[in-house]
């Protein structure tokens, strides 16, 4: 599962994008992988492991929401693999 959203407020330079997949790893655990920055630049990446695929799909779910109240739009055509 993956989702892409980006926050574009020209009237304050920002063109910020978040990406977040999550995947399993190769020791059985799941991994929610979040990549964020400026759009078109190298961005930030970070990790977190669950034990379980619904724990990892609901911390990003509940992070999609954060982001959706901080004025991200979801971008479904910009999805691809980090």
């Amino acid at each position: 599962m993956q989702t892409y959203l980006e926050k574009i407020d020209i009237a304050r330079n920002q063109a910020r994008f978040y990406r977040m997949i999550v995947m399993p790893d190769l020791f059985g655990d799941w991994t929610l992988y979040r990549e964020w920055g400026r759009i078109g630049q190298g961005g930030q990446i970070r990790r977190d492991h669950f034990a379980s695929e619904d724990q990892a799909i609901a911390a990003m779910l509940a992070l999609e929401e954060g982001k959706r109240r901080r004025g991200y739009w979801v971008m479904p055509q910009q999805l691809e693999m980090l």
